[in-house]
């Protein structure tokens, strides 16, 4: 266990409360300690209030916020003796106590407090530290748990047995402090759930946390049961795109709605789906109840097998598997898929969700096969997950949280993605909640966005090997494709039919009607089975209706991939997609249209840049915003029966009407 303390970075946090947040960060920088919004602290300062009182606040973490980037807007002020007092009732519904604790904060404005407010409070200790370390709850989720705490840990911890979050551990802890807290404890640990630490000073608190669970580390570490080395995975083992739309469509069928499926080959993930106790380890549930609740109440199931491809004839078949995981999960997917061909794939019904699955039971499996070198990994009891996953105030949180973007567990495929029209899609598909994989030439593409929801892919879109790899790479990243938007093209300098080489004329014909062809029937199988039917968008161009001289090739081309999507339309009605073509004129806000190439063309027709901006009927200007904004919605409800149709986005041309 590393001590992060640093005296430089301490001296520029100021003051009780910055000196928390410091700390706070320093625990958030370590994922064996917390991760993705676990784990809380508190500080207990006296403030003035209006009257000019002295009045005794529990400054406790606020929901929503992650210990490693945490500020001090982050703390939810709350009556430190109103919470001890609330700690005396002998019942109180966590609905009340959520009530009590906002009613109390002494600004409106802060955060919901952490529902272990009341917690922190009987603690008598002016800072609390709390996470869920994962070497803690290795010794802590064996048989011999908390024998195995008092071996390590003597009088120096309180240690409480397990009580679900919330009132009721608060209640049980404030009695457990009172009857046996000594000056020798420095730390309190949860059965099944974390450790405590707490001191006079951030950094007292802060270090016996580190020094508490570097006892742990140094137990499972004499106990050989640190590094638990598994076999080596077979690398060879083939991987089947399609197996992995299967698997996700079914996921998807049993949860009601599209989900992300991300898959995971790395070698730990492998060695572990092939571990000979995969099947026991995996389903005894997560390590602890903190992990129910980041895994959006869904505990984490892990099949040992997933048996989607007949090549896999040793393992179950996915279809009975799902359909006894859906009555054990109370009509829910899993969360974890363990396949010993594939390694682990994790479940959301966001990219983000998918992400914290797959970081939350990376650990997991460290806890699990630590626990089982020490005598046999034991989850909590079934009762208690369930317990959790329908907590009143996490159900509250549900009924709350609205209903989702619209495109929420849908994947989408761009091309053209790095710039201009392409460009702008990528914006208008994850702000409708969309996962985006974009493809573009440029390598600038795979470092656009930074972000769950996002991945990019270097591809030549006219390389039919390049588009497959780039198919599988989305399949593996994000489960599937719902939506493809075909953008990527090229507009060649102007050359009347007399001047065009026939080696330019198949280079735009490459580019704007063959990538496309490729694609679509590369991606043919992977929309069929999408959630909602298959989308497809393309964006074509004015010059299928009214092309101009000089640009034969481009307007050639755009005319076939025009008839291509309208051939498409008729073919694959049957399979429940839908394709769509946006015909865009004069967006001006792309790579080709340099300010010097605006102006010439402007003074060509004898007006400013703004007014040849604006040359159309509606005297608009035309951005690819607009074009992607549309884009985005034929993919949509709004355009749900709509198939077959060419929609300009021009601000009316006349020759077009």
């Amino acid at each position: 266990m590393q001590n992060l303390w640093n005296e430089f970075e301490a001296a520029g946090f100021q003051g009780d409360l910055q000196q928390r947040v410091y700390t706070s960060r320093l625990l958030g920088r370590d994922k064996t300690l917390v991760m993705h919004g676990g784990g809380n602290t508190s500080v207990k300062i006296t403030e003035q209030n209006i009257l000019g009182e002295a009045e005794d606040l529990l400054y406790v973490k606020g929901s929503g916020w992650d210990l490693e980037f945490i500020e001090a807007a982050g703390f939810a002020p709350v009556r430190l003796a109103h919470l001890v007092k609330l700690a005396k009732l002998k019942e109180l519904s966590d609905p009340e106590m959520v009530n009590e604790l906002k009613t109390q904060m002494t600004n409106a404005s802060a955060p919901t407090p952490s529902v272990e407010a009341i917690l922190h409070a009987v603690l008598p200790f002016k800072y609390v530290d709390h996470t869920h370390s994962d070497a803690v709850i290795a010794v802590t989720n064996t048989a011999s748990g908390e024998q195995r705490v008092r071996e390590i840990y003597g009088d120096t911890v309180l240690i409480v047995p397990y009580v679900m979050p919330g009132f009721d551990l608060a209640r049980m802890c404030a009695d457990l402090v009172e009857r046996y807290l000594t000056d020798k404890m420095i730390g309190m640990v949860l059965l099944n759930h974390g450790i405590f630490s707490f001191g006079a000073t951030a950094r007292e608190s802060y270090e016996r946390m580190i020094e508490l669970v570097g006892h742990a580390e140094d137990y499972l570490r004499s106990h050989q049961a640190w590094d638990v080395v598994m076999p080596e995975p077979p690398g060879d083992v083939p991987v089947h795109m399609h197996d992995i739309v299967r698997l996700r469509d079914g996921l998807s069928k049993a949860a009601g709605a599209p989900l992300i499926v991300s898959t995971q080959r790395d070698t730990k993930s492998r060695a572990f789906a092939r571990h000979p106790d995969v099947a026991r380890l995996s389903q005894q549930g997560p390590a602890t109840p903190d992990h129910v609740i980041r895994t959006k109440r869904v505990p984490m199931l892990g099949l040992d097998v997933a048996g989607y491809s007949s090549e896999y004839k040793k393992y179950f078949d996915v279809n009975d598997k799902l359909s006894r995981v859906k009555k054990t999960m109370l009509d829910a997917a899993p969360r974890v898929v363990l396949d010993p061909a594939l390694g682990m794939l994790t479940v959301g019904r966001t990219a983000k969700d998918a992400a914290i699955v797959r970081d939350i039971y990376d650990h997991t499996i460290d806890v699990m096969l630590r626990a089982a070198a020490l005598g046999g990994y034991r989850a909590l009891p079934e009762k208690d997950i369930f317990d959790v996953e329908y907590w009143d105030l996490e159900q509250a949180k549900l009924r709350k949280s609205g209903k989702p973007p619209v495109y929420t567990g849908e994947i989408v495929m761009i091309t053209g993605a790095a710039s201009g029209i392409g460009r702008a899609c990528v914006d208008s598909f994850l702000v409708r909640g969309a996962a985006v994989v974009g493809l573009d030439i440029n390598n600038k593409v795979e470092t656009l966005l930074d972000r769950p929801e996002y991945y990019g892919v270097t591809c030549d879109v006219t390389d039919e090997s390049s588009l497959q790899r780039a198919l599988e790479q989305a399949v593996l990243h994000f489960g599937g494709l719902d939506m493809l938007v075909l953008n990527a093209g090229v507009f060649p300098e102007s050359c009347n039919i007399a001047d065009l080489h026939y080696e330019d004329w198949w280079r735009v014909m490459n580019v704007n009607v063959d990538a496309s062809l490729s694609l679509m029937r590369l991606g043919h199988p992977l929309l069929k089975l999408a959630q909602h039917g298959g989308r497809v968008v393309v964006i074509g161009s004015k010059n299928v209706s009214a092309p101009g001289p000089g640009a034969a090739a481009y307007s050639a081309s755009k005319a076939a991939l025009n008839q291509l999507a309208r051939v498409a339309a008729l073919e694959w009605g049957k399979d429940r997609i839908r394709i769509n073509t946006l015909h865009p004129n004069a967006v001006f806000d792309t790579a080709i249209w340099t300010a010097e190439v605006l102006e010439t063309r402007a003074q060509s027709y004898g007006l400013t840049v703004e007014q040849y901006k604006a040359k159309n009927v509606l005297k608009v200007e035309v951005t690819s915003h607009d074009v992607a904004e549309l884009a985005a919605e034929m993919c949509g409800p709004l355009f749900a029966k709509t198939t077959g149709a060419q929609l300009p986005v021009d601000g009316g041309n006349e020759r077009v009407i």
